[in-house]
């Protein structure tokens, strides 16, 4: 057991460890409140600067008290205001270093460090390395040439001077052109340059090395190269010459690219090759360049360290060198020491962990000074990579800073104490709104201060969030994250901060929208140059974000990139190029955007010339290839696609046996191949032809290829649709479908037919045809056989086919279904029960059990009805069928029998069954009328239904207004002999819709609907006139006139001429009560109704001054004399001027009016169309231009007569105006 000792010990530890934990804090202090400083700014730790220009070293630093900045240059303390070259800026560390001449910048050169210090502490900066880039001068030197063997290798060194930063190599010949490397010439990593082996070649030239520094490039003396030749070079094993040896090792660091070079000699020149000892070689981050002469790997890892292998082969051999690499890393923080805002007597502590390769030693400094030197504090302990404060006090305020390093490098971080004590307070602006895209992540902020630290808690709808997980989740800074923000997450969110000296609290709304989507992308286009080019863009996105779209060509915006704007019509939804050009191709991009997300899609623009734009050339050059049984490579050249792009190739084949001369589709492939592996079929003779198809049509066919027999084989497909058909009643016939001619695979094709009785144990009989059906006699009836069916050539038998079930042929059915009976019925159906027959007696497959039933009377005596024999069918099975019979003639007397029926015969009839249907509801009536036999009295008439199916026990009529709010419906009961009803209306005008049903015990049945007519005046009957076609008279007072290019006017037409007449009708409405019909009873006040009347009234004043114009001017209104009849007296007379009867008949007058038909001819007299009409219609009965009735008689009166002549007057001075 444990001693008691050790597990006080235990306890005390964790004891330690909760008081150490209760004060950790890492949130800023305001600034506003007392604090150490805190670097914000500083320069890189190594600091190279121009000697030109002026050097500054940054510093800047926060706190309260302001910070006091002092720095150390290589450890020692440096007081820039001594030096007048040196300043620092006020309010801020940072050094102004100025270079002019008469000063060595190099002097200035050294490790600064930053401090800056209040009364609460000291924050350190890094230990910035200060370095002034060096251009050296190359010294100058004679080169002797350089001698060498024929074949053997070379190295150049180059050797620059050391600078910083280190300088660019590169070597130009004596034309001051670059020197271009090949397998052979190689400039090495250190700038040396390397020959594999030396050349006759190599000499035509001299090889400087130039190097680039910071300012400028220097070029060392060139070499000239001396080479002795022999008569035979000799091939040699190759050897390095970079690396040297077999072996060597490389350190890269961590996230750095790794770079491997190997340079070997021999003749021929090698080939170099990598590979990995242990493993594979990472080939995401792996690139070989320079002939694979270098290795480079862009970001090192810890897996791809090991060692890689460099082999050097040419004919003659190979070698191999080994180069070990190890990866190591500068120190990077696993824990980062953060800012503590303690309480008196608080515990805390400062973690500092830090890893790298090799592992970072850790060193404490507290106010920039080690631990170890200042004056050492009870409350702290230093333990390894923590620090520990127990019990603090107001004085223990300071700044630590925690060094990690290794060989490679250092981390230094800052991380203060403060003691205090301030009640929570919110940081950040308040009652925040945040939206975010549904499905996206979102922070809500709620920055705090407190201490002791505050209690953090977020609350939406007064429930916690955050705590329990889920898509929520609460940081110690105050931050809520919402990880898949939903629509259900909207609303208003609460953080509240609590410690024991107060509370404070704050606010955000979350709003979630829908996220924008792109729902139909343009899409690629190919316009005709001149056409119009539009590119669709439709995008669903949240209604309230508005949203802005943007077109981009190439990557340009297009408004500034576009060559003509008049030429686009931009909507959110489309684009539109019109006219479009050859510059106005590429791509094109929509983008939508909102403020919160965007969508985005392309589609390419490409503009073809029409006179360019057609079908593609043919594929030419067909060419056969790798044949083999079954397969064989065609390749083509493809011809030239005519600006539209080969989308398809299609390849045909024909063979010459089976359909000599028939080119069928073999196969089709993609626009982007020119050679292809076609299937074959065994035992034809190939010749093949390639079509080209673009988006415009297809090229005419290629030459056809040269012709490739294949080999014979036997069968390999089975024939199709194999079945046993029973064609009577002791045969069965077996039939299948052929094989396709490029499945026979050889000649001489033949079926073998296997059959035999199923679930017996006779043998398979079989024959062998070359015919599609074999029949198989003497078979009993309806008996199951197994069929097989195997093709066969002289190659060879094919795979057998599955078996199959077929049947011999059927027998009538020797026995009646029995027991047939109904169980129930209703007015239109009935259920119907039978026995089935026994399976043996039905001869055959069952079909179904049929019935026929025919209606046999109706049960009303007096009704005759049609005994038609209908029938139906039941597919059913089992102990007890039924089935319904629908569609029945109520209150009837029905017969029926069943017969039982097979695939081909009916069986024999059953006994026959009587049942009745119920009653059920009326039809309606045969007719139904509506009649007005007087002004103020409906005549309704009607006759019982066709079909009553029941006994009727009477009508019901209902009927309300139709135009009018009078009344609601009303209905009326009669009797069953009662076949019509009279009413009288309170008004004339009102309309009504009746309808009328038969009833019987069950319901009223179907109704027949009518509405009363139109009320009209039978005296005056409605007419209708038509003025040429053009404008529709309504009745009343209507004058009509025919107008010829003499002028005359006649009221009726002229049955003996054929010319076309123009009939001008001129309406003059009036109005009486009796005759006046209409659908709303107030309709002269509707205000279209008074302005028809003002502009009726308007166009016959304008008509009788015409007519006064006329009549002022002296103009003449010639009338032909009736030939039979002399003109009334009045008519005679020349006293008023307005008529001048002339004798003359075919005598032209002046001042006459043409007639339209363009000749000139004198009308007869004006008499009215009622003398020489047939009967009192007066109608125009030949062109139809005149329709109706004239409104005057001929035993008129004078004055009638009169009126009558002056009303059509005004119509030819009308028609001349027109």
């Amino acid at each position: 057991k444990m001693p008691s000792s050790c597990w006080m010990v235990a306890m005390a530890k964790l004891l330690l460890l909760l008081l150490l934990s209760r004060g950790l804090y890492a949130i800023e202090i305001p600034l506003d409140l007392k604090q150490p400083p805190t670097i914000t700014k500083q320069s890189v730790k190594d600091h190279i600067v121009d000697p030109r220009d002026s050097a500054v070293v940054e510093c800047e630093a926060k706190g309260n008290p302001m910070p006091v900045f002092s720095w150390r240059r290589n450890g020692k303390f440096f007081n820039p205001g001594r030096d007048p070259r040196v300043s620092m800026r006020r309010r801020s560390g940072t050094l102004d270093i100025a270079f002019y001449s008469g000063l060595d910048p190099e002097d200035y050169e050294g490790e600064y460090q930053c401090f800056a210090t209040n009364d609460f502490g000291s924050a350190v900066s890094n230990k910035i390395l200060l370095r002034v880039s060096k251009s050296p001068v190359w010294p100058k030197e004679f080169l002797e040439p350089v001698a060498v063997n024929q074949g053997l290798p070379l190295v150049l060194p180059c050797d620059p001077p050391p600078s910083v930063p280190p300088p660019h190599i590169f070597w130009m010949n004596s034309s001051m052109m670059p020197i271009v490397e090949d397998r052979r010439l190689t400039v090495g990593l250190n700038g040396d340059l390397y020959f594999s082996s030396i050349t006759v070649n190599d000499t035509r030239t001299t090889y400087s090395c130039n190097a680039r520094f910071a300012q400028t490039i220097q070029q060392k003396s060139p070499y000239t190269i001396k080479v002795l030749t022999t008569r035979l070079v000799a091939e040699s094993v190759p050897s390095f010459l970079f690396p040297k040896g077999t072996a060597s090792s490389k350190v890269v660091l961590r996230g750095k690219p790794l770079i491997l070079m190997c340079i070997a000699a021999g003749v021929p020149t090698p080939t170099i090759t990598w590979s990995k000892k242990v493993g594979d070689l990472p080939r995401r981050k792996l690139r070989l360049e320079n002939f694979n002469k270098t290795l480079r790997i862009t970001s090192m890892s810890d897996d791809n360290a090991g060692d890689y292998i460099c082999t050097a082969s040419n004919r003659m051999g190979a070698t191999s060198h080994t180069i070990t690499v190890r990866v190591q890393a500068t120190p990077y923080w696993a824990n980062k020491p953060e800012n503590l805002v303690l309480t008196s007597e608080d515990n805390g502590k400062l973690i500092c962990r830090a890893n790298g390769i090799p592992k970072p030693t850790i060193q404490w400094l507290v106010n920039g000074e080690p631990v170890d030197s200042v004056p050492p504090n009870p409350r702290r302990q230093v333990a390894g990579d923590t620090l520990i404060l127990r019990s603090v006090q107001i004085g223990d305020s300071a700044v630590y800073q925690c060094n990690a390093s290794n060989e490679h490098g250092y981390l230094l971080a800052n991380a203060f104490i403060s003691i205090q004590e301030a009640a929570p307070r919110m940081l950040g602006p308040r009652n925040q709104l945040v939206k975010v895209m549904e499905n996206n992540r979102t922070f809500l902020y709620c920055p705090f201060f407190g201490s002791p630290l505050p209690e953090l808690r977020w609350f939406k709808d007064g429930q916690i969030v955050g705590r329990d997980g889920g898509h929520y989740k609460a940081y110690t800074n105050g931050t809520l994250e919402v990880r898949h923000a939903r629509l259900d997450d909207q609303g208003t969110y609460t953080c509240v901060a609590n410690n024991r000296l107060g509370k404070a609290e704050n606010q955000a709304r979350l709003e979630v929208k829908e996220p924008t989507r792109i729902t139909r992308p343009p899409e690629h286009l190919r316009a005709i140059r001149g056409s119009t080019a539009r590119f669709e863009c439709r995008a669903k996105h949240d209604p309230t974000l508005p949203i802005t779209v943007t077109w981009k060509r190439n990557g340009r915006h297009l408004l500034s990139s576009f060559p003509s704007l008049h030429r686009l019509q931009k909507e959110d939804d489309f684009l539109a190029i019109s006219s479009v050009r050859r510059e106005d191709e590429g791509n094109y991009t929509c983008t939508v955007r909102t403020e919160l997300d965007r969508a985005s899609a392309s589609a390419r623009l490409v503009v073809l010339d029409p006179q360019n734009v057609n079908r593609p050339d043919p594929p030419t050059d067909l060419e056969l290839s790798d044949p083999t049984e079954r397969s064989i490579r065609i390749t083509w050249t493809p011809g030239n696609d005519n600006h539209s792009p080969t989308k398809e190739y299609l390849v045909q084949y024909e063979e010459d046996y089976w359909e000599p001369g028939r080119w069928k589709n073999l196969s089709s492939y993609p626009g982007n191949l020119n050679s292809v592996i076609l299937p074959l079929s065994p035992f034809i003779n190939y010749q093949f032809r390639v079509y080209a198809i673009n988006a415009i049509g297809w090229s005419k066919p290629s030459r056809p290829s040269q012709r490739y027999q294949t080999s014979g084989a036997a069968p390999d497909a089975v024939p199709g649709n194999i079945r046993g058909v029973g064609t009577w009643k002791t045969r069965m016939e077996i039939r299948w479908e052929p094989l396709e001619d490029t499945q026979r695979n050889g000649p001489h094709l033949r079926y073998i037919v296997w059959w035999r009785r199923r679930d017996s144990r006779e043998e398979w009989k079989n024959i062998t045809t070359y015919w599609l059906r074999h029949i198989i006699y003497d078979t009993d009836t309806f008996t199951p056989y197994e069929i097989k069916v195997q093709a066969v050539n002289d190659f060879g038998l094919g795979p057998e086919s599955n078996v199959v079930i077929g049947y011999s042929g059927e027998d009538r059915p020797i026995a009646a279904p029995t027991n047939l009976r109904v169980s129930k019925t209703d007015s239109t159906k009935a259920t119907v029960h039978w026995t089935p027959v026994p399976s043996k007696t039905i001869m055959g497959l069952l079909k179904e059990y049929k019935v026929y039933y025919w209606r046999e009377s109706s049960q009303l005596k007096w009704l005759s009805v049609s005994r038609e024999k209908k029938s139906k069918g039941f597919n059913v099975t089992g102990p007890q069928p039924w089935g319904v019979l629908t569609g029945l003639v109520p209150y009837s007397n029905y017969k029926m029998h069943m017969v039982v029926a097979n695939s081909r015969y009916e069986g024999p009839a059953s006994s026959t069954v009587e049942f009745q249907t119920k009653e059920g509801v009326p039809a309606p009536p045969r007719f139904f009328r509506i009649q007005q036999r007087h002004m103020d009295t409906l005549y309704l008439d009607w006759d019982r239904p066709a079909e009553p199916n029941g006994i009727l026990t009477g009508y019901t009529l209902k009927y309300q207004v139709v135009n009018g709010t009078r009344g609601g419906r009303t209905q009326l009961d009669f009797p069953p002999n009662t076949t019509y009803y009279s009413m009288n209306r309170p008004d004339r005008y009102t309309r009504y819709r009746f309808s009328l049903a038969a009833r019987t015990q069950v319901g009223v049945g179907e109704a027949a609907v009518e509405d009363s007519p139109l009320f009209t005046n039978e005296g005056e009957p409605t007419q209708t006139w038509w003025s040429n076609g053009l404008t529709k008279c309504e009745r009343t007072s209507c004058v009509c006139t025919r107008l010829d290019r003499s002028g005359d006017t006649n009221l009726h037409k002229d049955p003996y001429k054929s010319a076309v007449k123009v009939y001008i009708c001129v309406c003059v409405l009036y109005f009486q009560m009796e005759a006046y019909t209409r659908e709303q009873v107030d309709i002269a006040t509707q205000g279209w109704f008074i302005g028809v009347m003002c502009a009726i009234a308007l166009l016959v004043v304008i008509l009788l001054i015409v007519c006064f114009i006329k009549k002022s001017r002296g103009g003449k209104y010639p009338v032909r004399d009736k030939k039979d009849l002399p003109l009334d007296p009045v008519d005679q007379k020349d006293q008023d001027g307005s008529f001048d009867y002339r004798d003359e008949d075919n005598k032209p007058l002046q001042g006459s009016q043409m007639s339209l038909d363009g000749m000139v001819k004198m009308q007869e007299s004006d008499d009215s169309l009622v003398d020489y009409g047939e009967g009192g219609d007066g109608q125009f009965n030949e062109d139809g231009s005149f329709i109706g009735q004239y409104a005057g008689r001929k035993d008129r009166d004078e004055n009638e007569g009169n009126l009558g002549s002056e009303a059509t007057s005004p119509v030819s001075p009308l028609y001349s105006l027109a």
